[in-house]
């Protein structure tokens, strides 16, 4: 089974940027429909963005749109998210997930088959 590794987060202030990867273990990830969703403690987890497989289409969360681009690199096994004109509101666990399987709506986290440990963004005003 594919392994994911997220990886970039860190501490910026409002307006500044980060670039999240999600690497894989094995080219599988670029036939499969990848996800990054993220977390605050004591919330429900957001869906933010996904790439999907094989239609590739790029679904945004609505407080992320136009702010945030995902991507795929299949050269490196890897999809990143890069992230523009970072809000404190965007401060979060983020963690990437994948499926081969064909899903009806890349949104849902509980349509992904595997996830990466998650990475901390924090957004400091």
């Amino acid at each position: 089974q594919v392994q994911l590794v997220a990886s970039g987060g860190g501490l910026v202030q409002a307006g500044g940027s980060l670039r999240l990867s999600c690497d894989a273990s094995e080219r599988t990830i670029s036939a499969s429909t990848v996800g990054w969703f993220r977390q605050v403690t004591g919330k429900e987890r957001e869906f933010v963005a996904a790439i999907e497989w094989p239609e590739s289409r790029t679904p945004y969360g609505d407080s992320v749109r136009g702010r945030f681009t995902i991507s795929r690199d299949n050269d490196k096994n890897t999809v990143y998210l890069q992230m523009n004109r970072l809000e404190p509101e965007d401060t979060a666990v983020y963690s990437c997930a994948a499926t081969r399987r064909w899903i009806p709506n890349s949104r849902v986290w509980n349509d992904y088959e595997t996830w990466a440990q998650g990475t901390q963004v924090s957004v400091s005003s």
